[in-house]
């Protein structure tokens, strides 16, 4: 338990230190004022939570305040807490019924996504579960060389597809073979896609429809992986990507090396999309369970 903490709080340090660090120096023994107000409003704008959650939070402290009759900034630190805290899902606990089980990984270039796959292979393989990866990102011939080097390296069975090939064809051949070999997890790794461009989600769409047709009710799960760094550009892409396909939940990469981790309540809070994972180093062990209590915890260093 102290080992997975001590991740959360080092895997934080950048964003508690650069954005939300900026609260304690604010919840001091001062007086509450309208100065403090506004000061504490760009204080979460700046952690990128946005501006409409962060003037939804500001409303609801300022209706506890006046409700408790609180004077001073030193007491707003645990129902500031408490308000962020509210505003996470429990930790999420999805059922993987279905054999295999069929996940859909999604999001832009960049993201992280392949990297991420791998971790995932780590963490069910490590749980007892038989993995297999289908590389069909064949658009990018770097994607298929990456995912084949972490499988070879995890040991894990993986069915890639040629540059340039069918992406739909190569998702197909990989379910069906995972049937064969009685797996009990295909991690699907689609081609990078810009939300911005409407062809390239048509043809995500129609790998989603294929995968139907290799297996009757797959993809079980479509999780989209964010890169924590691009902020609020992570909302529009989660938006985008929601919209396109039945994204049912959110991975964060590179958590550890953003200063800015507001855009996780952005997310929950405009889109309703749990937090799966996050990624907080680089090697194949850093993938954690989303924790809310870990993470807020350590972005505010209590």
């Amino acid at each position: 338990m102290a080992d997975i903490v001590n991740r959360w709080k080092t895997g934080l340090l950048r964003t508690s230190k650069a954005a939300f660090g900026h609260v304690a120096n604010l919840l001091g023994a001062t007086e509450i004022n309208n100065e403090l107000w506004d000061e504490l409003e760009m204080v979460l704008i700046q952690a990128d939570m946005g501006m409409a959650t962060s003037q939804s939070v500001m409303s609801s402290l300022q209706a506890a305040v006046r409700s408790q009759g609180i004077t001073k900034s030193a007491m707003l630190k645990p129902l500031l807490v408490n308000e962020l805290r509210s505003r996470l899902a429990q930790k999420s606990n999805f059922e993987m019924n279905g054999k295999p089980f069929v996940i859909l990984m999604v999001g832009v270039n960049g993201s992280g996504k392949t990297t991420t796959i791998a971790k995932l292979g780590k963490v069910f393989s490590s749980n007892g579960k038989k993995v297999q990866f289908v590389a069909a990102d064949t658009f990018r011939a770097a994607a298929v060389d990456q995912l084949q080097v972490w499988a070879e390296r995890l040991k894990l069975p993986i069915l890639a597809g040629q540059p340039g090939s069918d992406p739909g064809a190569v998702v197909f051949d990989g379910i069906q073979s995972a049937i064969a070999r009685e797996m009990d997890i295909v991690l699907v790794d689609s081609a990078g896609r810009l939300h911005t461009r409407f062809n390239l989600m048509e043809e995500l769409k129609k790998v989603v429809r294929v995968t139907g047709k290799a297996l009757k009710g797959a993809p079980h799960a479509t999780w989209l992986v964010l890169d924590a760094t691009t902020g609020q550009n992570a909302l529009m892409q989660a938006k985008a990507f929601k919209e396109a396909v039945n994204v049912t939940g959110v991975i964060l990469a590179k958590l550890d090396s953003s200063a800015k981790g507001g855009m996780v309540f952005a997310i929950q809070e405009e889109l309703g999309l749990p937090i799966l994972y996050a990624g907080l180093g680089e090697s194949a062990d850093d993938l954690q369970v989303f924790d809310p209590d870990e993470f807020i915890g350590s972005l505010l260093d209590i």
